[in-house]
């Protein structure tokens, strides 16, 4: 059976999980602790991946980077994965591409700035976040939230039309990333809220917030990770992201 390698705490894990699971695609869940640093072991380290997580094990294939897992199993299981998950369609599928593309280093790098920001930045930096920086980081989110809603989404239900697709799947859980911190990035967007509701009726409401447990229960988060025995790995991975 194809395994994954997930941490739900992680929007991209998140992402492939929502929807295998919704999908019905058959896969064994393998947990590996990100704040503990579980990438970085020897057993991990077998898979032939560097400190990167989603991973899928499809037999003696393995595939890291969420994008790129969600684009297999859509072409894997075509004959069961409805066509609007990610177009055949040229240009259908080229802005399902375009999205996905944007994403990485806008919404979901600037939604991820935040959450570390407001959990992990004085535990591996040593100091608390200077206010001048969170608003920064705020800022940004705010932009490409804007983004998000006036270029990508505007007046579909959807971001590719009136069905939905991976784009979805992976906009959703970034802009839900924050909200383990309290920064809610849906507050005063009516049109994202609704857009969110309608991502989780096809999602299925209950899958939706299951995957998100761990998001919203972050207290234990610098305590583990200051006791993790891999704790300076960690810490590099993400100073180098904090610089």
């Amino acid at each position: 059976m194809m395994e994954l390698y997930l941490d739900l705490i992680s929007p991209p894990c998140r992402a492939v999980f929502l929807f295998a699971k919704a999908l019905g695609i058959p896969f064994e869940f393998k947990y590996v602790d990100l704040i503990a640093g579980q990438q970085y072991s020897s057993e991990f380290g077998e898979l032939n991946i560097v400190a990167k997580i989603p991973v899928m094990k499809d037999g003696g294939f393995t595939l890291s980077e969420s994008t790129a897992i969600l684009k297999y199993l859509v072409q894997k299981y075509s004959g069961s994965v409805g066509d609007h998950w990610f177009p055949a369609g040229l240009q259908q599928r080229a802005r399902a591409n375009e999205y996905l593309s944007w994403q990485h280093a806008n919404l979901r790098g600037h939604c991820q700035k935040v959450f570390l920001l407001r959990t992990l930045f004085p535990v591996i930096m040593g100091f608390e976040v200077l206010e001048e920086t969170m608003d920064a980081a705020l800022e940004n989110m705010k932009q490409s939230l804007n983004l998000l809603e006036e270029k990508f989404l505007q007046n579909k239900w959807f971001i590719l039309g009136d069905k939905i697709s991976v784009a979805d799947v992976v906009a959703v859980v970034e802009i839900m990333q924050p909200l383990g911190t309290g920064v809610d990035g849906f507050e005063g967007r009516p049109k994202l809220i609704a857009w969110r509701g309608r991502v989780k009726e096809e999602l299925g409401e209950e899958l939706f917030d299951d995957a998100h447990k761990a998001l919203m229960q972050l207290s234990s988060l610098p305590e583990k990770l200051k006791s993790s025995r891999e704790f300076e790995k960690v810490k590099l991975s993400f100073q180098r992201f904090f610089n």
